[in-house]
């Protein structure tokens, strides 16, 4: 976890407040996304085990197509929503990848 907010890493005993969603949140995005991309990199073998295995049948061939196609699809959309991110934060200067609640 590279962005991590030292104040979600450190328990310091004091009582909960509402900034601690952002740490909850942070720690989430921090699993969630590579579990994501590990899942599509399966799904993108699993694909093209299909494929290979599909043995000419006109049917498998095209629903291993389908999968291999969904997962880089996947793949695009995460990929294309972190390079949103980051251009949104150029443009505003607003580090919009780092969750942070006021207060």
């Amino acid at each position: 976890m590279a962005w991590a907010d030292p104040a979600c890493t450190d328990p310091s005993g004091e009582i909960a407040t509402l900034q601690g969603f952002g740490c909850i949140f942070q720690n989430l995005l921090g699993i969630v996304v590579p579990l994501l991309g590990l899942a599509l990199f399966v799904l993108l073998l699993v694909g093209g085990f299909q494929y290979m295995t599909a043995g000419g049948d006109p049917k498998q061939t095209q629903k291993a197509s389908g999968t291999i196609t969904t997962a880089i699809i996947g793949i695009a959309v995460v990929i294309g929503v972190w390079f949103i991110f980051r251009i949104l934060g150029a443009i505003t200067g607003l580090d919009l990848l780092n969750f942070v609640i006021p207060g």
